[in-house]
Order: C-alpha cells, then structure tokens, then sequence
C-alpha cells in the first residue's frame, strides 16, 4: 500500500506539472496570439524534448548502475574461494569444488546477459564460456570464439586471448600460436602486445624452439628497458616484460646478460 500511494502521489505530481505547463502555453499562446503562438509552442516542443532527453539520461545511468552490480556480484561469485581440508570454515562465499562454482557463476552471469544490453552481455557472455571451460569444455570454447568475434574490441580481445590459452593447454599448439599472433598485432588495450609475446614465446619453448623463444622474450625486454615516458625518462616495467626477463634467464642466461641493465623509472 504504501509503495502505491508513493507511485500514486509521483503521477498526481507529474500531472500537475503537465496540467501547469501546457495551461502556462495557452496563457502566453492567447497573448501572443498568430505566429506568436506557433513559435511559442515550437519553444514548448524543444522544451519537452530537453525534459525527455534528461530522463532518459538518469534512467540510463541508473540502469548502467544495476549491471554493474549484477555483474559485480556474478564476479564475487566466479572468484570465490574452494573449501579445502586445510580451510574447512573459510570465512566469505565458499564453493566445494570449481564445478560448483562455476556452475553458479554461469546462472549468474547468465542473469546479467538475459537482462541488460551491452557491453554488459557481451561481457557476461565471456564470463559464462570462461567458466564452462570447466564444464563443458568444447561448448565453451565455442563460446569463446563467438564472443571473440563480437563488436566490442576490448571484451573481444579478452576472448580470443582466453581461447588461445585452452587451446594451449589442451596441446593445441600451433592454433594457439595463429590467436597470440593475431592478439600481437591487435595490440589491444585489454591484451597488450606483450602479453600475447610473451605467450607466444612460451609456445615456442613448449615446440622445442628455444632459440625462437629466446629471441622474442629478448626482444620484448629489450624494448620494455629502452621505452621512454614523460619528459624522456624511462617507462615503468610491465608484468609481462618482468616476467619475460625471469624466464629469458632461466631459457639462456647468456642471452638474458645481454641485456640492458634496468633503469628507475617514473614509477
């Protein structure tokens, strides 16, 4: 009852505004009179057209808001932990096994995509496959590729990146070569051509060309100690040219004493 008297009460007030309006219009339309009265309610069309656009707005922003929760607790979900001998009464969302997870994570994140448009489908859609994986392998690498082929680059990149590393795993060597390489010159913002670098320099350890593999992890840390930032200083190190140091220098320590020594950067 209460919920609809304040249902109600929002509906009186919006027609008193309307009745207030459009009774102001005449007044001024009958003053004006001939083409004053023309361009007057020409003013009262733009006017309502301003009015509808801020609704639509707010009612945009509030809809974004309640996607980015739902997705935000799918997310909560899909990263909760799995309760083990060792940490039985694990405080926070549990899970028994990855299965159950990511069963629930799926209904979740399938909530999100049967509900809001994008980019919050298409991202939710990448989550669900993500998550079969653990399922029903082939199905979500089907998945994946077919948000890899979806309109927003970002959520797409993300994508073919995550089925380039099941293929990986699964021994899929050179399919997972042909994605890393495609990702490489992508360059996306979402999978840095370092990133799908340094993958492939792992496939290439994985097909017994170390000497591949070495080229390319010296390159990409070469490159990473020799960028410059602001004012010409040097760039900050990424994760992935530190990790491709630590592994060059496991592959061929010769190769990694190579290198150019490390500089401070900005931070």
């Amino acid at each position: 009852m209460a919920k609809y008297k304040k249902k109600r009460v929002r509906e009186l007030q919006h027609d008193r505004f309307r009745d207030t309006t459009m009774s102001l219009l005449d007044r001024l339309g009958d003053a004006l009179e001939g083409k004053g009265r023309k361009i007057l309610y020409g003013l009262g069309g733009v006017l309502l057209a301003v009015i509808l656009a801020v609704v639509f707005i707010k009612w945009n922003a509030r809809k974004s808001d309640e996607a980015r929760q739902a997705l935000g607790r799918a997310i909560d979900i899909s990263t909760a932990s799995i309760a083990s001998a060792s940490n039985p009464n694990s405080t926070g969302l549990t899970f028994g096994s990855d299965l159950d997870r990511s069963k629930r994570a799926i209904e979740e994140f399938e909530k999100v995509a049967a509900k809001y448009g994008d980019p919050y489908r298409t991202e939710a859609r990448y989550f669900i496959a993500t998550n079969r994986l653990n399922i029903d392998r082939p199905k979500g690498m089907t998945e994946l590729a077919e948000v890899g082929n979806s309109n927003i680059p970002e959520i797409a990149a993300l994508a073919k990146f995550a089925l380039a590393q099941a293929k990986e795993s699964d021994g899929k060597l050179d399919e997972a070569l042909q994605i890393y390489s495609d990702l490489a010159k992508l360059n996306s913002p979402s999978v840095s051509a370092e990133t799908s670098n340094l993958r492939i320099a792992k496939v290439y350890e994985k097909q017994g060309k170390k000497k591949e593999a070495a080229d390319l992890l010296f390159s990409i840390v070469d490159a990473s100690r020799k960028a410059k930032g602001k004012d010409d200083k040097p760039a900050p190190i990424s994760s992935a040219a530190r990790e491709a140091a630590t592994q060059l220098q496991k592959l061929d320590p010769d190769r990694y004493a190579q290198l150019p020594p490390e500089l401070p950067s900005l931070g």
